[in-house]
């Protein structure tokens, strides 16, 4: 069976991509479906490559028992656009962003559409406090949960097996 891969992605790849990332590894390992998808987290801007991402997200994913230490921000990559089922941005501005360096890509989303069915934006924390942080994982475990329950229904069905996540 194909690896369902999944890229998020938001500005610096620091706070809310990184975030995405963690979440949806995390709710996909406890449903058992790890193998079943390739998950990665990218930004549109370079200015932190290579860093850490924002302390702030690393200790809100550490409050819900989630890792991300080892992640580090990187920009997106060209190649990704068509190694990505799935490239899914967590703002409009994202997207455009995602839109002028690949026209042509089908696969690029909005979170707010694809994971919330709601067309919100996730709104950047950086510039506020921890309590913009724990609301931004709130909307990103909710979008997660569902993305994961659609999209491991599907992988389960293509593989013969009917279960869903719960």
């Amino acid at each position: 069976m194909k690896r369902i891969s999944i890229l998020f992605v938001c500005m610096g790849n620091i706070c809310r991509s990184p975030l995405a990332e963690g979440v949806f590894s995390h709710l996909a390992s406890e449903a058992g479906f790890s193998d079943r998808f390739l998950v990665d987290s990218a930004g549109t801007g370079s200015w932190h490559q290579g860093d850490e991402h924002d302390r702030r997200s690393i200790a809100t994913a550490r409050h819900h028992g989630i890792d991300i230490s080892a992640q580090r921000a990187r920009r997106i990559r060209r190649d990704d656009f068509a190694d990505f089922d799935l490239i899914i941005a967590m703002d409009r501005n994202n997207v455009a962003a995602l839109k002028a360096l690949d026209p042509d890509a089908g696969n690029i989303h909005l979170f707010g559409d694809l994971a919330l069915g709601s067309g919100e934006d996730i709104p950047d924390p950086y510039y506020g406090g921890a309590d913009g942080f724990e609301a931004v994982y709130a909307r990103l475990l909710a979008g997660c949960r569902k993305l994961l329950s659609t999209l491991g229904a599907d992988s389960a069905s293509r593989s013969g097996n009917t279960s869903s996540v719960r």
